[in-house]
This record gives structure tokens, C-alpha cells and sequence, in this order.
């Protein structure tokens, strides 16, 4: 399994303003564009997304559907790509003034999942780096964008 964590220098509320708008999925998600939403209310148990994959110089269509939605705390995902389907766990946890996302994923179905091994699982977290990464670019602009315009309560 490829577990990552991430601290986000923001709060609960302002991480899952960014994970329950569909829009955004791609702005943290690596490798995906254009998410729009394909099915039910994102991000409802069994509501999903569609986007884009580029992988190397190709481009796939692709759609992830929400599997387990238990907020403050849980937002579990399928995820449908060409190489099958992948489990992703994020876990949302208040840290002091902070929060703390825990990332778990790994294969389920297809090819990706019966090839899945510890080379899969480093690859895995490279992405899993950059994803945290930039999920907290998207949250920590997202805060600042509302708190220009009056509207939050800063960090």
C-alpha cells in the first residue's frame, strides 16, 4: 500500500471546501484535467466525476466515483483509468490549528491490480508527494482568495 501524509497549514473546513467541489479535482489530482461532474451530487456515496488522463504524450477519458463520504473525516474513491481501478483514502484530521490528510491508495482491479508490487507502491508515492503537495497549494489559494474578498476568517 502507498500511504503519504500531508500537513496543510489550514483548517478542516477550508480542505474539504476544496475536496467537495468537483471542479477542483483536478487541480490537485496528478496526471487528470478537466473534471466535470458525470453522476449524482459530489461528492455523495456513489456520485462520480469525469476527466481527462494524460499519461505520457496520451490522453484518456476517465471517472471516479465516491465510495465512502463521511465527513468531517473520510472521503473514500474509485478511481477508472485505463489501467483499472484504484482505491483512494483520504483521511482529514484536525492537527492544533492545522490539518493533517492521510493518503492510502492502491490498485484494485485490471491490469495495475494484479501487477501491484513495491515498485508500484514507489512509484506510487512520487505521485502521492505531489498530489498532497499540491492540495495544499489549491487549499492554502483558496483561503487567501476568500479572505481578500472578506469573506473567511483567515488562517
Amino acid at each position: 500500500m502507498a500511504i503519504r501524509h500531508q500537513l496543510i497549514g489550514r483548517d478542516p473546513a477550508t480542505v474539504w471546501r476544496v475536496l467537495k467541489n468537483p471542479a477542483r479535482y483536478a487541480d490537485w489530482v496528478v496526471g487528470t484535467a478537466r473534471s466535470t461532474p458525470r453522476s449524482g451530487n459530489w461528492p455523495d456515496v456513489g456520485s462520480s466525476l469525469s476527466y481527462t488522463v494524460t499519461l505520457a504524450s496520451k490522453r484518456f477519458d476517465g471517472h471516479t466515483v465516491v465510495r465512502r463520504f463521511e465527513p468531517p473525516r473520510h472521503l473514500e474513491l474509485e478511481a477508472h483509468s485505463p489501467l483499472g481501478t484504484a482505491r483512494i483514502a483520504l483521511d482529514v484530521r484536525t492537527w492544533g490549528e492545522e490539518t493533517l490528510v492521510i493518503l492510502d491508495e492502491h490498485p484494485l482491479r485490471g491490469p495495475a491490480g494484479k501487477l501491484h508490487n513495491a515498485v508500484l507502491d514507489a512509484v506510487l508515492q512520487f505521485r502521492h508527494r505531489a498530489m498532497l503537495s499540491r492540495l495544499a497549494s489549491v487549499v492554502e489559494r483558496e483561503d487567501s482568495r476568500i479572505d481578500t474578498r472578506g469573506e473567511g476568517t483567515g488562517s
